[in-house]
């Protein structure tokens, strides 16, 4: 505890992208339903949150961003979940993950590159999944040969979101010497905007999934074919390619915190309304918040969001206390582990609250469930996450293959 004494005694009010994103709230709610029912992307929202300032929160003042910590942007993505997850997710990618990956990563020409597009309203894709390797991402197969002053990319990715949307791409790949020596597994930026035709040959949207929820999202399988990146579009990590692979998954965590706490997020939104709703509501002649049924799941919903909370915010908070500038793996993993099942059982008594209003689409429960889905799955599945806890917690290697490795 002692640790995070500055997380749990700091001023919470002293955020001003808070206060911007709770002035867009109201808007945004009323906008939620539409992405979702026309499976469309949220262009206006990513409009507005651009215009404020949202996107590229993260981003060092020196590339034009607004040089915001981690906690402060978990604030925003809470406040954004409550009303909108669509929303929310846009901001998580917009401000951790891929682009955290190039401000620590990047060479100073990568930096400035990426900065501005993200700032003009970009949600970067991170692609490491394929239709073969999910969980077990070092068994990926796209790799990238070089070629001179190039690298020469072929494969397939899947389940990449924001896949035909997003711009900036961060590909996962494994590279190869001229001689065709494997080197380790490489990070390589691709730049894609049709409208203002930048189209890499080689490059193509193979189809999108048709999702439970978060259906104004693309997941995307995308097919690299002779894709040309120039040498000084690779993320080089310290480590080099040997070791790079761990280095940009390091990157990885923030955005781990950032999916629990959407998923938390949404989860305290539902619970906002169900306070509500069984407050006004009334049956056998008084409010259903005289129930005590009803009142031991509400404050079982309060204990389960609370709990998420704290624990999704010490670990962002833990990025200021480390060396590498990204949250602690362990507690980012158990944090994003916990939040996002308990979300799901938070969003389901909600809506239950609800009867059979709930189930229908007068409500946005059914959607929010459909949503906080998903949240088990992204970016590290509970159960993987819970074995690298696991792994941390009793200080051993935790291998998946059978030969152990």
């Amino acid at each position: 505890m002692n640790t995070h004494a500055a997380f749990f005694t700091r001023d919470r009010t002293a955020n001003p992208w808070l206060d911007r994103m709770r002035e867009l709230s109201p808007g945004i709610a009323d906008r939620a339903a539409r992405w979702d029912r026309e499976r469309s992307y949220c262009w206006q929202n990513v409009a507005e949150l651009s215009e404020a300032g949202l996107m590229g929160m993260t981003i060092p003042r020196r590339f034009g961003g607004g040089g915001a910590t981690y906690l402060q942007v978990a604030e925003v993505v809470e406040e954004a979940a409550r009303h909108c997850t669509l929303t929310a997710r846009v901001l998580v990618e917009a401000n951790m993950g891929g682009i955290s990956a190039v401000m620590a990563y990047g060479t100073d020409a990568q930096r400035a590159f990426a900065a501005p597009i993200v700032l003009a309203g970009d949600k970067p894709a991170i692609c490491i999944s394929e239709p073969d390797a999910g969980s077990a991402a070092t068994q990926m197969t796209t790799r990238a040969d070089r070629r001179g002053d190039r690298w020469i990319l072929n494969g397939r990715k899947h389940w990449i979101t924001g896949g035909g949307v997003s711009k900036l791409y961060l590909i996962f790949a494994r590279a190869f010497d001229e001689a065709g020596v494997e080197l380790g597994i490489g990070g390589f930026l691709v730049h894609v905007d049709p409208a203002n035709g930048i189209e890499p040959d080689g490059f193509k949207v193979v189809r999108l999934e048709r999702t439970m929820g978060l259906c104004g999202m693309p997941e995307a399988e995308l097919a690299f074919d002779n894709l040309e990146v120039p040498d000084d579009m690779v993320l080089r990590t310290r480590s080099g390619f040997e070791q790079g692979f761990k280095d940009l998954m390091t990157a990885y965590n923030s955005q781990r915190v950032g999916a629990g706490t959407i998923a938390m997020g949404v989860a305290a939104g539902a619970m906002d309304r169900a306070k509500q709703y069984i407050r006004e509501r009334e049956q056998f002649g008084r409010p259903l918040a005289e129930f005590q049924g009803l009142q031991w799941m509400i404050a079982d919903m309060e204990a389960l969001v609370h709990a998420s909370r704290l624990m999704l915010f010490e670990a962002a908070h833990s990025a200021a206390l480390s060396d590498t500038g990204f949250p602690d793996m362990t507690k980012a993993a158990q944090a994003k582990a916990f939040a996002s099942e308990n979300a799901i059982k938070v969003v389901n008594d909600a809506l239950q609250m609800f009867g059979a209003r709930g189930y229908g689409d007068l409500e946005p429960l059914e959607r929010m469930y459909r949503d906080v889905r998903m949240f088990t799955i992204g970016g590290g599945t509970a159960q993987i996450l819970k074995t690298q806890v696991a792994g941390s917690v009793l200080g051993i290697k935790t291998p998946q293959t059978r030969q152990g490795t």
